[in-house]
């Protein structure tokens, strides 16, 4: 019985020295972003494991770096047109970025495993156009790990993103949905 209890209290430690007030960001390098775009011709799927970001766990300041040729689609087709000057560009414009808040941090108990509904408030960048945004999202902490999952529609258009003619304007969606998932550990 008292190894059991050393047990947990070695275990509470490590989670709690994981996210110490005043102590260091948790990071992922591995983060995930879904992008599915829905049309009468076709559904598009697209991945990116590519995806950086920091969170402060204690003021909830957060940061996503995004590079967008990470993007992996099921047709070699759909991933080239994705990269080209008449879609994304991204050779001008490489990374997405967003720097914003996680605006209800302190309502997480980061020593207790659970979910937490979050909301996040920031500025995105994409295509060379910065726009507010302001999502609904859960924070699941669970063995010392914090794992931050939002799913939202972006609006092609807000980012000078959009097809008046031609095939893509029938094929690509003029709103996407992103679903965003983050493993963060301790940096």
């Amino acid at each position: 019985m008292k190894k059991l209890g050393l047990i947990i209290t070695v275990g509470l430690i490590v989670v709690m020295s994981s996210f110490r007030p005043g102590g260091t960001k948790v990071i992922t390098k591995t983060g995930h972003i879904k992008m599915f775009s829905h049309t009468v011709v076709e559904d598009i799927n697209a991945n990116n494991y590519k995806v950086t970001s920091t969170l402060d766990p204690v003021s909830g300041a957060m940061v996503f770096s995004v590079p967008m040729q990470g993007f992996e689609f099921e047709k070699a087709a759909m991933q080239k047109h994705f990269n080209s000057a008449k879609f994304l560009d991204t050779k001008q414009f490489p990374k997405a970025k967003f720097k914003g808040m996680v605006t209800n941090m302190s309502k997480i108990d980061l020593t207790k495993d659970g979910i937490y509904s979050v909301t996040v408030k920031g500025d995105l960048t994409m295509h060379g156009v910065t726009k507010s945004i302001d999502e609904k999202g859960t924070v699941t902490v669970k063995g010392g790990v914090m794992t931050a999952t939002s799913k939202f529609k972006l609006v092609l258009a807000d980012y000078k993103i959009a097809f008046e003619k031609g095939k893509p304007s029938k094929n690509i969606a003029k709103e996407v949905e992103l679903t965003i998932k983050m493993d963060y550990k301790a940096n």
